[in-house]
């Protein structure tokens, strides 16, 4: 399996997480964490609460198909595992999220920029879990 390296388009993409995050910091004053987004449309306390949810929810569903419009389709995907591993590695950022109090985007963007304590050592936590699980699965069982 290649990895193609796009510095461009991940830079980009990332610039517009960044952007996205601090614009709700500055007009909701909330952190934009995407499970704790969706366990609020799931699960919404308030109907001013599950409005802000759901609309950037819809957001990202409506993201991709701007992009469609604007370049005329899709970049190219490859999904290297079947559906049943795509569910249970689901399951299992489920299990990682409920333990850790957050997701990758809580605590990697919008944690680590407020210099919080909790959210540097899950991000640590997550990346080295990654890159052990990326070694084991690649290198020693050879997937």
């Amino acid at each position: 399996m290649i990895t193609e390296f796009t510095p461009l388009q991940s830079l980009l993409g990332g610039g517009l997480i960044g952007l996205a995050s601090v614009l709700l910091m500055l007009t909701m004053g909330r952190i934009m964490g995407a499970t704790g987004v969706l366990a609020g449309v799931v699960i919404p306390t308030s109907l001013g609460d599950f409005t802000w949810r759901a609309t950037l929810i819809a957001g990202m569903m409506v993201a991709p198909l701007l992009y469609v419009f604007a370049t005329g389709g899709l970049p190219e995907m490859t999904v290297p595992v079947t559906t049943p591993m795509l569910m249970i590695g689901g399951f299992l950022v489920g299990i990682g999220v409920t333990f850790g109090g957050g997701c990758t985007s809580g605590h990697g963007v919008c944690g680590i920029a407020r210099l919080s304590p909790r959210s540097i050592t899950a991000t640590i936590t997550f990346m080295v879990t990654c890159a052990a699980t990326v070694y084991v699965i690649r290198h020693v069982i050879g997937a």
